[in-house]
């Protein structure tokens, strides 16, 4: 049975039509991912399901007893209100079904105990049972325990956290409605990837039906079963389609294939008729049929593109000098903020050479943000020494674009920093802003009114545009904030071609996946580096974890020491196993240590014996695997070929470190 149902909705904004006819219907467990250009209406389609946007028209149906809960980017209203208040004001029901039972318990203490008394007393306690008994508050907690908040924020007032914050917050009090129906604007925005990666199992296993608009790739593949697409000018039109995220962008391709060579059939069938027309149109002999051409080439609907689809980014990194091999060192560093200081990381080790693509990964708060900072030459070291090599160009993307209007006049626009930052004149620097969708007017815009998106297209294009000197080095930090999916493939791809050095700090998993070949992980207070990208690195810490939940008494696995590069060399350059690396301050080429069994063992026949059977089996997935991207489908799309070429390195790394440790037992 659907929980609901939507049918031939419509919605004006500001007298203008913006949906037309979106239908579709949702059941539990089900999770749809509404897909569509920015300002498409996936906001307001939203808010429409939830009641607090109005249907112009069309029919909505929510199954009876159905709770819908609605999570979006506006801030609470009720500021001066602590955080488990908030959370639990979602659970409307719960509170007044608690306020019934307590004021009939009350009654019969007082001696009541009539027939009806008791039945409202057995119905109220069955309806808090379906919610959940007397624990519904610990799912609350459970829940903003999940989203990175601790035991001493409960208490604090919403008044008292950051934006981010904010934002967690609410998502934290719609899950803890146990809602029917989830309705997720952005859920992914301000979450570490410890708290992405709770929030996808946590909805995998839900049993509701989610609703949700995000930009996170990796986060839409591992959640949605099926896809609402709002496509078209306003107004918007739906078309559904049931299948994963990656199923629906194949669909897509093929489906923009195909209407490609509809146009151009189209196109070519045109061009014959009027070249006959205008042939034949004043001979006697041929006029009729140059007439009834004429006729039927009016009646011709014409196949079009809509004009924003073909608005999107397309830039690349100009090509900068040669640098020396050496990046940056940096020795024995200590990390702090605030005051009196919160030392944030101590003794920390990082090393970046010429070419490499380094992804920074960690917790919020663990001082991803003030390292860079300090590498980049935009902050003091606590402590420690920061040496860098010759002729580094670095090239600095923050956070929250704080470098847009540095230095410039109040009021400034779009084009006039762009002509600040670049040096180039008003010509070149709309060419350049141009390419990154500010045209026309769009140039003329006021800094300050620049939306989130708009304002990190503008800082790329400032990162872009500095022709003169172009960075060999880049250092980004959260680069994806803000944009949509195909701006984040644009910079994907940018980023790829990039023939210098890269060091990136991003919660997008994907991008991670796709430019990153190390690892820098903050892990207890200090840098571990891990050989290989993201999915390398979430083998080591799962096996790991593996390890460790499988003897709890005993010794996991150690990370790697505190390093920031490897050996000295390219990543990479001498093989090797993964997940083990040398200080980062030996430029000596000593290698990476072989790794070693942990200690003897009872019966060394039977460890050889496993340590077989684990090569086998590495091997078996290996050509499972080889078999599976066999199908053209697993590269299909940039991000499906990315996910393919990593899924296919781990697991040739994989049989790389199962036969190690065999050498390890045999020598």
């Amino acid at each position: 049975m659907a929980l609901l149902i939507a049918s031939d909705l419509h919605k004006d904004m500001g007298g203008r039509p913006l949906l037309q006819g979106v239908s579709f219907k949702l059941e539990r467990r089900e999770r749809l991912t509404l897909a569509g250009r920015n300002g498409a209406g996936k906001t307001t389609l939203l808010r429409m399901l939830a009641g607090e946007t109005s249907i112009d028209r069309g029919e909505l149906t929510v199954a009876k007893g159905v709770r819908v809960a609605l999570h979006d980017q506006r801030p609470p209203r009720e500021r001066a209100m602590p955080l488990r208040e908030y959370l639990l004001s979602g659970c409307a029901e719960e509170l007044q079904i608690e306020a019934e039972l307590g004021e009939l318990e009350q009654r019969m203490a007082g001696g009541a105990s009539d027939d009806g008394l008791l039945a409202r007393y057995a119905r109220a306690q069955a309806q808090l049972e379906a919610r959940g008994g007397y624990l519904w508050r610990d799912r609350a907690t459970a829940m903003a325990r999940g989203l990175g908040f601790v035991e001493e924020d409960l208490d604090r007032a919403l008044d008292t956290f950051s934006g981010g914050q904010l934002t967690r917050a609410s998502l934290a009090r719609a899950l803890a409605t146990g809602a029917d129906v989830l309705l997720l604007d952005e859920p992914t925005n301000h979450l570490d990837i410890g708290s992405l990666e709770w929030l996808e199992q946590t909805l995998v296993e839900l049993d509701a039906a989610v609703v949700l608009v995000a930009h996170d790739r990796w986060f839409l593949e591992a959640v949605g079963t099926a896809v609402l697409e709002l496509y078209g000018s306003a107004p918007a039109r739906s078309r559904f389609f049931a299948g994963t995220w990656h199923n629906w962008r194949r669909e897509q391709a093929a489906r923009e294939i195909a209407l490609g060579k509809a146009i151009d059939s189209q196109r070519a069938e045109i061009e014959r008729m009027e070249r006959f027309i205008e042939r034949f149109r004043y001979k006697a002999t041929k006029a009729r049929q140059a007439q009834s051409r004429v006729k039927k080439l009016a009646k011709i609907e014409r196949i079009e593109r809509d004009p924003k689809d073909g608005r999107g980014l397309e830039f690349s990194f100009s090509s900068p000098e040669r640098s020396g091999r050496v990046i940056f060192e940096l020795l024995d560093g200590r990390i702090e903020i605030g005051e009196p200081p919160i030392v944030l990381l101590e003794h920390a080790e990082l090393w970046l050479e010429r070419g490499e693509q380094v992804s920074l990964v960690g917790p919020n708060g663990t001082g991803k943000t003030t390292l860079i900072e300090a590498l980049a030459g935009r902050r003091e070291l606590a402590a420690g020494r920061l040496s860098t090599g010759h002729n580094v160009r670095i090239g600095y993307l923050s956070q929250h674009a704080d470098e847009l209007g540095a230095g410039g006049p109040p009021g400034q626009s779009v084009l006039e920093a762009a002509q600040r930052a670049s040096g180039l004149n008003p010509g070149r620097a709309r060419a350049l802003l141009g390419r990154f969708l500010f045209s026309g007017e769009d140039a003329e815009k006021p800094l300050d009114g620049l939306s989130g998106g708009e304002r990190r297209r503008l800082s790329l294009a400032l990162l872009v545009g500095s022709a003169s000197h172009p960075p060999n080095v880049l250092i980004l930090d959260e680069p994806t904030n803000h944009l949509d999916i195909e701006s984040r493939e644009a910079l994907e791809d940018a980023l790829r071609a990039f023939q210098g050095a890269i060091l990136l700090v991003s919660h997008d998993r994907a991008l991670l996946d796709a430019v990153g070949t190390r690892t820098v992980a903050v892990e207890d207070g200090a840098l571990h580096s891990y050989e290989g990208g993201w999915a390398e690195y979430v083998r080591i810490r799962d096996e790991r974890a593996a390890a460790l939940a499988a003897d709890p008494n005993g010794a996991a696995p150690a990370p790697p020491r505190r390093v920031g590069a490897v050996n000295g060399s390219a990543p990479g350059a001498n093989g090797g196993s993964q997940g083990t690396a040398t200080s980062a301050g030996s430029r000596s080429g000593k290698g990476r240590q072989k790794a070693k069994p942990k200690g003897p063992s009872k019966n060394r026949v039977t460890d050889e014996r496993k340590a077989e059977r684990a090569v086998e089996e590495a091997e078996a997935a290996m050509r499972a695997l080889e078999q599976e991207l066999a199908d053209p489908a697993a590269w299909a799309t940039r991000y499906e070929a990315a996910k393919s070429e990593a899924r296919h390195t781990a697991a040739r790394r994989a049989v790389e470190d199962a036969y190690a440790r065999l050498q390890a037992l045999i020598d």
